[in-house]
């Protein structure tokens, strides 16, 4: 079984701490001994995880991207299948909320964007297989440690799926520049799966028309509109938003 190299600080530390045992070697770059990389040591050292040195310009060769002098060897990564939806869904409590993206091919807007899911509590978030960015180091860097802790589910019928989740009684809330109701007066407390769009194109037709509302984000600058990964996080914490402000006004 080939190994894959994470890295930075974040990324690893994740690791370590939420699935140690696909962690096989952590590589500090020489000289690195501050207090984070020293809990990091230590971490490792807990869990049984071997400790190598090596030169940061064998680090460079290794990994493209800043690694920040902290490099691991773990098993491959883990994408979810359609199962894990009903697995999850079956085990939550409350109103669930999942993110789709629907075509979302940069790693760096994938990995903001399960950073964005797991602070905004979103349950899962699911992607197409086909034509969509997927678990990398460069996502995992980005995420920041999301990715060890949120489900990241690939569907094989993104269509499919939203219908099965729509008999589960879940609605689905499409993001849509040109959609009349904004993202602040739609409801978003209930079972909701929030959709947002490939870079540029947007949602695909056919995911369009599965969805039981469309939104926009008011924009009130020259700007047409935001980074998918922006929106996607605007988004989310609106959800957040009312879901806080509702569980207050039960009290």
């Amino acid at each position: 079984m080939s190994l894959e190299k994470i890295y930075g600080v974040h990324a690893v530390e994740a690791l370590l701490r939420h699935h140690p045992k696909r962690v096989k070697q952590v590589w500090l770059a020489e000289g690195r001994s501050e207090p984070r990389v020293q809990a990091l040591v230590e971490l490792a050292n807990q869990n049984k995880v071997a400790i190598g040195q090596a030169e940061r310009r064998e680090m460079d060769v290794w990994v493209e991207g800043v690694h920040q002098g902290v490099v691991a060897d773990v098993s491959p990564s883990q994408v979810w299948g359609e199962a894990m939806l009903d697995e999850l869904l079956d085990r939550t409590e409350g109103a669930p909320l999942l993110l789709v993206l629907d075509g979302v091919t940069d790693p760096h807007n994938l990995g903001a964007c399960l950073r964005s899911a797991d602070a905004a509590g979103a349950l899962a978030v699911i992607v197409p297989k086909d034509k969509s960015a997927t678990l990398t180091p460069v996502v995992r860097k980005v995420a920041c440690g999301a990715a060890e802790v949120i489900p990241l589910v690939a569907v094989t019928n993104l269509a499919r799926t939203l219908e099965k989740l729509q008999q589960r009684g879940l609605w689905v809330v499409g993001t849509a520049g040109e959609a009349e109701v904004s993202i602040y007066d739609q409801d978003l407390t209930g079972p909701t799966i929030l959709i947002m769009g490939a870079e540029g194109k947007g949602m695909r037709r056919l995911t369009r028309e599965h969805c039981d509302y469309l939104v926009h984000l008011p924009m009130a600058g020259s700007v047409s509109s935001l980074n998918v990964s922006v929106a996607t996080g605007v988004c989310l914490f609106e959800a957040r938003r009312q879901r806080g402000a509702k569980a207050k006004a039960k009290k």
